[in-house]
């Protein structure tokens, strides 16, 4: 039986009276390439942001390499192996490529090691995805195919043993998605798990070994890409009745 990585039971989130979440149950396996989708408002980047400490769930429990993080604030579960990249890339705009790597390698990666010479491997990283020619370069000079690629050389280097990728392909032309996934599947190959939420349908399915599906803050299918292609109540939660 393959190794559980992170456990969501009966995760419930409130805004007010406003169920964002309520009691979603859902399990991601280490190694395992996996696809969290459903419509606007669906609660995909709630569960998200509770998973990464941004927010705190109510109700349920969040496991972690078999610990409870609920109660754990965002850099903790950062430095226990949770990473995650964003939508919009937000790196420090005064510091060049390689600068912008070096911070998560020595704050993250390297927290209990202060004193590491974090250079090597932030070039090492910035050769994984492509962006070693340019690491003296600020980020205002990235075109927007490299700027999503700086923003997940950031999340990989706080050396994480899951990796989000929040919507890393959005407004992307078909090429370029295709770069981008060839850097995930070349990151899980090396042994990191990878969440991955994405509008893209072709490229979650094409990546992702099995799909949960929200709507409405609850979970309602689970498969591989095949069996949630064809579900009845995914075609709803998109097409409507």
């Amino acid at each position: 039986m393959a190794e559980k990585l992170l456990e969501i039971q009966d995760v419930t989130k409130r805004f007010g009276g406003f169920h964002a979440l309520t009691e979603v149950n859902l399990h991601v396996e280490k190694n395992e390439r996996f696809g969290l989708i459903g419509p606007n408002g669906s609660g995909k980047t709630t569960l998200i942001n509770c998973i990464s400490g941004a927010l705190h769930n109510e109700g349920g429990n969040i496991i972690f390499a078999g610990k409870n993080i609920c109660a754990m604030p965002a850099y903790q579960r950062t430095r226990l192996g949770i990473a995650r990249s964003f939508q919009i890339p937000k790196p420090f705009t005064s510091m060049t490529l390689l600068e912008n790597l070096c911070i998560p390698l020595e704050y993250a990666a390297h927290s209990s090691s202060h004193g590491t010479d974090v250079v090597p491997e932030a070039m090492e990283i910035l050769d994984q995805i492509g962006l070693a020619d340019r690491a003296d370069v600020l980020p205002a000079d990235l075109t927007q195919i490299d700027m999503r690629r700086l923003e997940l050389a950031r999340a990989m280097a706080a050396k994480p043993q899951l990796l989000i990728s929040d919507e890393a392909m959005a407004g992307l032309s078909a090429s370029e998605v295709d770069g981008i996934l060839e850097i995930l599947f070349k990151l899980n190959e090396e042994g990191i798990t990878i969440i991955m939420i994405e509008h893209i349908m072709r490229a979650v399915m094409s990546f992702s070994e099995r799909i949960v599906v929200l709507d409405a803050g609850e979970k309602i299918a689970e498969g591989t890409p095949d069996e949630i292609v064809n579900n009845k109540d995914v075609e709803r939660a998109y097409l409507g009745e």
